[in-house]
């Protein structure tokens, strides 16, 4: 593997959702670029707990704290503590979403999940983007947002309509601060394809020959893990990105190749 880049070095950076999966792993890869974590969770504890854990092995400063991020007030209560404890933030990753994982069909849709995956997925994003953008533009040096896509939004999903709805909002909300925000804040969308995360790995349709389906529709030939995908979405961050804002760059293999 090669030697890893520190390309946070002397920065804050603050992960939504970092107590499981992907959240995780670009917490810990921040980490191993040189920044100290803010790791955020919900409800996961004990794994934003570890998470923390894995930070300060690498010798960095972690500072666990939790929000629901559809709820606005907690939303400003969790950017008050991160700055207070840290006093400023350098990179915040929106991270959390959810993709509806139990639905398997669009017959099965209920009012109660599109309201959720709106209000996590588009709201909460939203707000986290507005609260955590408008600190950054009051402290020396700005910036830079990164909120999770999906390159659900190239294909739809017949499985959860919802759920891609949800990620195209996004790409608005996206290109709408990064227009706010500019040029002291930058936001941009980082889309990856699909993710072997244990959640993923453990759905009823992977496990029923989906994922071996997607592995011999995608040139590279493979489904990645959550840690190899987490220094791609950090790059939006990194100063060799100063130019990109409102910007959608996706990671799936070739399985998409979207483009002019």
């Amino acid at each position: 593997m090669n030697p890893v880049l520190e390309r946070f070095a002397g920065q804050t950076v603050l992960v939504t959702g970092a107590g499981t999966g992907f959240g995780a792993e670009i917490a810990v890869r921040a980490a191993q670029e040189g920044a100290d974590v803010a790791v955020h969770y919900r409800s996961s504890r004990a794994g934003a707990e570890a998470t923390a854990q894995r930070v300060t092995e690498l010798g960095r400063k972690a500072f666990v704290v939790q929000a629901d991020i559809a709820e606005h007030e907690q939303i400003k209560r969790l950017a008050d503590e991160v700055w207070a404890h840290f006093g400023r933030l350098d990179v915040a990753v929106n991270n959390v979403g959810d993709v509806a994982r139990e639905q398997m069909s669009w017959r099965d849709i209920t009012e109660e999940s599109i309201d959720h995956v709106l209000a996590v997925d588009i709201k909460g994003t939203l707000l986290c983007t507005h609260e955590f953008g408008a600190r950054m533009l009051e402290q020396e040096g700005g910036g830079s947002i990164v909120n999770v896509g999906s390159t659900v939004v190239v294909r739809g999903s017949a499985r959860a309509p919802q759920y891609a709805a949800a990620k195209y909002g996004i790409i608005g909300l996206t290109k709408s601060y990064a227009q706010a925000f500019a040029p002291r804040v930058r936001v941009n969308v980082f889309a990856p394809g699909f993710i072997e995360t244990a959640a993923t790995l453990g759905r009823d349709d992977w496990k029923g020959g989906r994922g071996e389906v997607l592995r011999a529709a995608t040139p590279m030939g493979r489904i990645p893990g959550p840690e190899e995908l987490a220094g791609t979405a950090l790059f939006l961050a990194t100063e060799d990105a100063r130019h990109i804002t409102g910007g959608f760059l996706i990671a799936d293999g070739g399985y998409n190749m979207v483009g002019a």
